[in-house]
């Protein structure tokens, strides 16, 4: 499954803030348990949910580039889940989410977001 994409600094404009698309980034590290509890439901919904959001991860502590996007953000714990849609951020969701529970949470923010997600080009409602 690699429908998750790896995002550093270098290519989060391109990758996240420039998208037209809903976007979902975990930001975690290679320290976090729950980050690596969270990992496999991640990719596993992200097969699910791969016509209709795009999920990408950037790890915070991998250099001071990527913990200054985690700053700029408000990441103060992780795994945090933040939703982008046209490059802003939208929802968030900090701790580890079963499966159910990280389904529900995307559902949410498709059916609270309409509008964001209709103007986008690539998702198909």
């Amino acid at each position: 499954m690699h429908s998750v994409l790896d995002v550093n600094a270098d290519d989060w404009e391109k990758e996240v803030l420039q998208l037209d698309t809903l976007v979902v980034v975990d930001f975690w590290h290679n320290q976090c348990i729950w980050c690596k509890r969270l990992a496999p439901i991640y990719s596993e919904v992200s097969e699910e949910y791969k016509n209709k959001v795009k999920f990408a991860k950037l790890n915070v502590l991998a250099n001071h580039e990527n913990q200054q996007i985690g700053v700029k953000y408000g990441i103060m714990g992780t795994p945090t889940l933040v939703f982008f849609c046209d490059g802003r951020p939208i929802e968030s969701a900090t701790g580890f989410q079963p499966k159910e529970r990280l389904k529900q949470l995307i559902d949410d923010v498709i059916s609270k977001h309409q509008e964001c997600i209709k103007q986008s080009t690539k998702l198909k409602p």
